[in-house]
């Protein structure tokens, strides 16, 4: 009888042990996932993949290898995201860093008008020789699509520079992507990849376009050379059509050139969504257009914070440089002027007064930094995340693009364009080019710097008359509210100017295409008040 009422008891301590083991697993189990968030999961293999793109496997017959890349070593394990390790600062307030301008219901609108009609015919044959960097080379090309639109030419695939300071050899087709280029022209204008035979040696009438010309230039002074010649060869490409006062039409079909037809190169283009897919991996993140770059400082001759070795290096640079014709600047007031870059340490500083939290991704779209890691590490202190496109991508995969100053430029305005926000350290030719991209394809976050209120605001810092803290940031946050990509006509000549430097004063087209390729949409809710000035 004893044993039988001790079953039950033993049977339910079975049961209670059981439960026990059963809870404790669980436990352990759930510690396990709180350590390993899903977010957190390394999982580079689908978004690191090249897309497929049909148009990309007919040019290039297979995939090339590359595509399947593994992650290098130092990306197997993702940083957190911005998103969660910015908690700690509160969720809203760094929703707003990330946050958009109000696009204020402008849309890209750069289709030609009804009465727009096919390319009439031919009178002769437009060669260009394009100058400059990749980025003024890419408004020079697009300009001349315009121009032989304006004077019925057949253009010819443009030549880039190859006698510039990078000593670049690529060719158009390596940098553009050829075929597209001609193809989404065909309505605008006739290109041919190179002159008939018949006109190889014919005579060429070798012009230099006169600087921000306008339509009846073209088509009186230009045009006229018709008649003695059927090749004129533009000697330099770069500001040589004017940014306003131009028919709508012709103002649309720059556009149409430079963000629909002139696309970079197949390999190019898959190379730089690799690039973004890589940097997304780390949540949302800055593209930092970080001009410190031996040619920029030394032709800006920006010497602030070097030794006086490297200021006499950047010196001789300047002066051994025949085509740049100031030799002989005062640094310090360069930069009281605001006409010098932000250094590594200052856009430290600027970014930390913004706001951005250190565990911040940031991309640095740059050449080779000068000084390296010495000048770095300021900045690397503040954002230990600091990426390039060295650090995405390992030697192998990079070295197709390498020795090609253009085709690595190209690389980092992709990444650029498609950051979450852009900050160029200098408003150079690459950072109009970007903003006003970003601008067209919908306003999207650029925050340039205001270089003269900063630098006095850093000298206080320097000088021990401010510190680093709620002060400063106030003030550089109230400094560039209004300077954050939203919406806004380009902005005309300065008042007083003239001749020449009346032009030069005018906000460059490419940099903000409103109003002539960006429109408002119809909404009811549209408020007068809001009018764009």
């Amino acid at each position: 009888m004893k044993r039988r009422r001790w079953r039950p008891l033993a049977l339910l301590r079975k049961l209670l042990t059981c439960a026990i083991c059963a809870i404790a697993l669980v436990a352990l189990l759930s510690a396990h996932v709180h350590v390993f968030p899903s977010s957190q999961v390394p999982n580079f293999s689908d978004p690191y993949k090249l897309p497929t793109q049909r148009e990309f496997k007919q040019r290039l017959g297979t995939e090339r290898s590359w595509t399947q890349e593994l992650t290098p070593p130092h990306l197997s394990k993702a940083p957190s995201s911005s998103r969660q390790l910015g908690r700690a600062s509160g969720i809203s307030e760094l929703f707003k860093l990330w946050k958009p301008p109000p696009n204020r219901d402008f849309v890209p609108c750069a289709m030609p008008s009804p009465n727009y009609t096919s390319p009439v015919e031919s009178r002769g044959y437009l060669l260009v020789h394009t100058n400059g960097g990749l980025n003024q080379m890419r408004a020079g090309i697009c300009d001349m699509v315009a121009v032989a639109r304006i004077i019925n030419a057949t253009l010819v695939i443009p030549e880039l520079d190859k006698r510039s300071f990078w000593q670049d050899s690529s060719n158009f087709s390596d940098v553009f992507d050829e075929d597209h280029f001609i193809y989404a022209l065909a309505n605008d204008v006739k290109v041919v990849k190179k002159l008939p035979k018949e006109l190889a040696t014919a005579t060429r009438a070798v012009k230099h376009f006169r600087s921000w010309s306008s339509m009846d230039y073209y088509q009186e002074e230009i045009a006229s050379m018709w008649e003695d010649y059927q090749v004129i060869r533009a000697a330099k490409s770069d500001s040589r059509l004017a940014n306003n006062n131009l028919p709508p039409d012709i103002q649309k079909l720059r556009c149409r050139a430079c963000y629909e037809a002139l696309r970079f190169a197949p390999q190019i283009e898959a190379m730089g969504k690799l690039l973004v897919n890589r940097m997304r991996s780390n949540g949302p993140y800055i593209a930092l257009h970080l001009r410190y770059e031996k040619d920029m400082l030394a032709f800006s001759g920006c010497t602030h914070d070097l030794s006086p070795d490297e200021a006499d290096e950047l010196r001789m640079i300047r002066e051994n440089t025949a085509h740049w014709k100031i030799k002989e600047i005062d640094s310090s007031e360069q930069r009281a002027k605001g006409y010098c870059p932000l250094t590594p340490k200052e856009v430290g500083i600027f970014l930390s007064a913004l706001g951005y939290p250190s565990n911040t991704p940031i991309y640095i779209a740059a050449g080779e930094i000068y000084g390296g890691d010495l000048h770095m590490a300021d900045l690397r202190s503040r954002y230990p995340i600091l990426m390039s496109k060295e650090k995405l991508a390992s030697v192998e995969l990079l070295e197709p693009f390498m020795d090609h100053a253009s085709q690595l430029a190209a690389l980092d305005c992709i990444v650029s364009v498609e950051s979450d926000v852009f900050i160029p350290s200098y408003s150079g030719n690459m950072a109009r080019a970007v903003e006003g991209h970003r601008r067209f394809l919908g306003h999207r976050k650029t925050i340039s710097p205001d270089r003269k209120a900063l630098v006095r605001l850093f000298d206080k810092i320097e000088q021990g008359t401010m510190k680093e803290g709620k002060n400063l940031s106030n003030r550089v946050i109230e400094i560039h509210k209004k300077r954050q990509g939203s919406p806004r006509k380009r902005k005309g000549p300065i008042s007083g100017t003239k001749g020449m430097d009346r032009f030069r004063s005018e906000e460059a087209f490419y940099v903000n295409p409103l109003p002539d390729c960006l429109c408002r949409m119809e909404s009811p809710n549209i408020n007068a008040s809001h009018d764009i000035k």
